[in-house]
């Protein structure tokens, strides 16, 4: 409201947009009759001059009063042309009396509607006091119905019963399913079929205790792909606390999701081989350790230093070596069961470890040489390698490599992750001692020529 004051008594600024300088001076001399300190009234004889009022004298009116017919506009259209001159409520001032029109002016946005030939001071005035109390209770709901519009998170609105009421056009652009498609089903609609049961009872026994649930989701879209959302889902309650409705809120972050993907990736795999590197190899050893306390059984680790590796550099090439290194560790896999690690510290030297062995510690040596000497036949059979040059066809290459490979076996924590480390490492270089393409087991009588630690 504009803060103009006579007393304690705050006065209106009324716009009125009339083209007929007689009608617009009786509604004047109207207005004033019965308090002529109530109102400050401004006249304009079309939308352009009440436009210049407004833009260039700063006018701000509290009410505007609204011929529909003027030399700049004419019909309903005024209206919303005038809605868009200020925020103000508008009170629909013609010489009709048509029902219809009565109608459609009020859906376009007028607050009240007043024929000029029923119009007199007492009229203008309770039109005006409705229209601002009717503005000032649904600027509320018009910023609600903006905010559900123009949201670019998505909006789903259920019923009590789970049933699907409304959505907004961000739930469509995200899920690929229209209002109509979603109306009248539940939101089991986009369910990806990724996450157990479970996770829904979780998520209902805290919309039920907390009254809402907020965590992330994987949905499926119309067209059936699955992305990642991060949602937050409300109840709605009513005076006695009984759930009326439910309001979900999502945004799609798939992207987002693959982006953390791919720093993870980074952070912990080796990027030529994607195979752990030393840090998730030192977490899985962890692991692997905590495990052998609970179940007693005893875990093997394996250090490889590839044989003969630099003279395929020297000769062909990085890309050459790189090739090598790649399939060196598709084979290392192939060797091992899906619950042992294999992973890549560097250049030539890779890591075996391997859980769950026997609880005797002469059957977990016996299982552990078995799966070495597997490992070491599969780095030793010829390498066929099709390194490609800029411009020209691939060259097969043929390469023969060999694997120098120490064991040290590992039960609870007997042994600390850097003693297994040293003691895998030292195994190794017994093995390259010994003539390479061989296996070590660390020698069990030196590991505990060590000082006493309480």
């Amino acid at each position: 409201m504009t803060d103009l004051r006579q007393g304690d008594q705050a006065i209106l600024v009324l716009l009125v947009i009339e083209d007929e300088p007689s009608d617009a001076l009786l509604i004047k001399r109207q207005l004033l009759a019965g308090d002529p300190g109530a109102f400050v009234v401004h006249l304009a004889n079309s939308l352009a001059a009440a436009r210049a009022l407004i833009d260039t004298k700063g006018l701000r009116p509290d009410v505007v009063l609204l011929d529909l017919n003027l030399p700049d506009s004419t019909g309903i259209a005024t209206v919303e042309r005038c809605r868009a001159l200020c925020n103000a409520p508008v009170v629909v001032l013609t010489g009709l009396d048509d029902k219809s029109a009565i109608q459609a002016a009020i859906q376009s946005g007028a607050e009240d509607y007043l024929s000029k030939s029923a119009g007199d001071g007492v009229a203008l005035r309770k039109a005006i006091r409705y229209a601002m109390l009717r503005h000032q209770r649904d600027s509320a709901a018009r910023l609600t119905a903006s905010v559900f519009t123009h949201s670019r998170e998505a909006i789903l609105i259920a019923d009590a019963d789970g049933t699907v009421i409304d959505v907004n056009d961000a739930f469509s652009r995200i899920t690929g399913y229209s209002r109509d498609e979603v109306m009248g089903h539940t939101p089991h609609i986009l369910s990806s079929g990724r996450h157990e049961q479970s996770f829904f009872a979780a998520l209902w026994r805290d919309l039920i205790e907390r009254g809402y649930w907020h965590g992330e989701v994987w949905n499926r879209r119309k067209s059936g792909e699955v992305f990642a959302a991060l949602q937050t889902i409300s109840a709605v309650h009513d005076a006695r606390g009984r759930t009326q409705h439910y309001v979900a809120l999502f945004t799609d972050i798939t992207e987002r999701k693959a982006m953390e993907d791919q720093i993870r990736q980074m952070a912990f795999h080796d990027q030529l081989t994607q195979l752990p590197n030393r840090r998730l190899f030192i977490d899985r050893l962890s692991q692997t350790m905590a495990a052998s306390k609970r179940s007693a059984r005893y875990g093997a680790a394996m250090f490889l230093d590839l044989d003969n590796f630099k003279p395929l550099n020297d000769r062909h090439g990085h890309d050459a070596g790189d090739l090598l290194l790649i399939e060196a560790a598709e084979r290392l896999k192939s060797c091992v069961r899906e619950m042992d690690t294999v992973a890549r510290f560097g250049g030539d030297e890779f890591v075996v470890l391997i859980s769950e062995l026997d609880v005797d510690k002469a059957e977990s040596i016996t299982q552990a040489g078995v799966i070495a000497e597997k490992i070491r036949l599969a780095l030793a059979a010829p390498y066929r390698l099709i390194v490609q040059h800029a411009g020209k066809s691939g060259s097969t290459v043929e390469h023969h490599c060999s694997a120098s490979i120490g064991v040290v076996l590992f039960r609870d924590h007997e042994a600390s992750q850097h003693e297994i480390f040293k003691w895998a490492d030292a195994a190794m270089y017994q093995a390259k001692k010994a003539g390479r393409n061989t296996i070590r087991f660390h020698d069990e009588s030196t590991k505990r020529k060590r000082p006493h630690r309480p």
